[in-house]
């Protein structure tokens, strides 16, 4: 079965087709870094904009790579939801029109599982039921999957989200837009001892996150010295160690919690490679194992989608269509596949 998958949830364009024997055989992406980075975030206008500037010619670009045709598409899936509703409508269109176009079935794809299942494209994938660090744009969860559909809420944060606090707190350096990556950057000249930032709901119970008293922490920090460069890494550094202290330990009790023996990371914040090679190093530790997706398919992307799409509804692909966004989504209300 050909897939082809759409993701236009937010300020990334992606397109991408998969063949549920032969794996992802083409894909495009197109990001709108540049285009926000005036304006230090998001711009839902103009990402719906560009979305339509874009997503024909990248769609035409995946093809290409495949050497199929649009007519050897069997199932077309776009992102339903959550994200922006003007950005979720043009993938949404686009999608219906090819299905109306060449008589085949849509489907909408929560874009949260598409993060969630990433990691299952990596070489070997992670077998089902493991541990799931869900750490994208304004999500940070811990989940249990048992499979595809089947997912259990262990924990989520209270306030900020990993990837917002990263963002905030790369814009109170002067770091601008999009502040993880640059955050993370100058954050390998730093010093992470420099600064004592707090390591939020890491030593009570539970596995909820909180990571807005660790954001107001690195602001207090910045107010109180007069930043030069150094400074600014030291704060850098320190700001992220205590993030990846937190996201470690969690992750560890979620493993003792349920017994599962499997991690698997997925989301923007999955591509950060001190993250990494701490979960690689506790989890190893304890007996367990960890996996990311490729780092190309940590942001959103179009093979997400896809794949997840084949996952859901191979074999039964009639009575499946329909033509709804939904920008507000919660993964707990999938049906199991």
């Amino acid at each position: 079965m050909l897939t082809l998958g759409i993701e236009t949830s937010c300020d990334e364009t992606g397109v991408a087709l998969h063949d549920s024997e032969l794996g992802v055989l083409g894909e495009a992406l197109h990001s709108q870094v540049d285009l926000h980075a005036l304006y230090g975030g998001v711009v839902p206008e103009l990402a719906s904009r560009d979305h339509v500037r874009r997503l024909v010619p990248l769609a035409r670009e995946a093809l290409a790579q495949t050497g199929r045709g649009v007519a050897d598409v069997d199932l077309i899936a776009d992102t339903e939801g959550p994200g922006l509703a003007g950005a979720l409508l043009v993938g949404a269109s686009v999608a219906a029109g090819l299905g109306i176009a060449l008589d085949r079935p849509v489907v909408g794809i929560h874009h949260l599982e598409g993060h969630l299942l990433s990691p299952l494209l990596a070489d070997p994938p992670p077998a089902f039921p493991f541990v799931a660090l869900l750490v994208s744009g304004g999500h940070t969860q811990l989940m249990a999957v048992e499979g595809v559909g089947r997912y259990t809420l262990l924990g989520e944060t209270v306030d900020d989200a990993a990837g917002e606090a990263f963002d905030k707190t790369a814009s109170l350096l002067g770091l601008g837009y999009p502040g993880g990556p640059a955050l993370s950057r100058l954050a390998e000249g730093g010093d992470p001892r420099r600064f004592a930032f707090p390591r939020p709901m890491l030593a009570g119970p539970g596995l909820d996150f909180s990571f807005s008293g660790l954001k107001t922490a690195a602001l207090l920090c910045v107010r109180k010295h007069a930043m030069d460069e150094r400074l600014r890494a030291d704060v850098a550094a320190s700001f992220q160690q205590a993030v990846v202290d937190v996201l470690a330990g969690k992750c560890l009790r979620a493993l003792e919690a349920t017994g599962l023996p499997r991690l698997v990371v997925a989301g923007g914040v999955g591509a950060n490679a001190v993250l990494r090679e701490r979960l690689l190093r506790e989890a190893a530790r304890v007996g367990a194992t960890v996996h990311f997706p490729p780092v190309r398919l940590c942001t959103d992307n179009g093979a997400m989608i896809a794949f997840a799409a084949s996952l859901r509804y191979r074999g039964r692909l009639q009575g499946a269509a329909g033509f709804t966004v939904r920008p507000r989504w919660d993964l707990g209300a999938l049906d199991a596949a």
